[in-house]
């Protein structure tokens, strides 16, 4: 089985705070290796519950955009971006491997 390195990257936002467009913009521009978006129905942070009612299930569910790539320098200028634009503690990154074909 053969793997590669890659560098993961995980950032926490919500459909109301306008980023995901701009976030998955900047990552295609860079021709990021990977990109995919998860829709949640709920999530708790360090203010408790994200979503409270069917208004805000509607409007401001939490969103998490995963990315990666094999460039550890092309995911360290993506993370300097994404520091300026998100808020503290709502991005998580770590190394990992990916298998491909032999």
């Amino acid at each position: 089985m053969k793997t590669l390195d890659i560098v993961m990257v995980r950032v926490y936002i919500t459909e109301a705070s306008h980023l995901l467009n701009k976030i998955i913009d900047y990552l295609k521009n860079d021709e990021i290796s990977g990109l995919s978006v998860f829709r949640a129905i709920e999530g708790v942070g360090q203010s408790g519950s994200l979503t409270s009612s069917l208004l805000d299930l509607s409007l401001n569910l939490p969103v998490s955009v995963e990315f990666f790539d094999y460039d550890k320098a092309k995911v360290e200028k993506a993370l300097k971006h994404l520091h300026q634009i998100v808020n503290p503690g709502h991005i998580m990154f770590w190394e990992a491997k990916v298998i491909v074909s032999d």
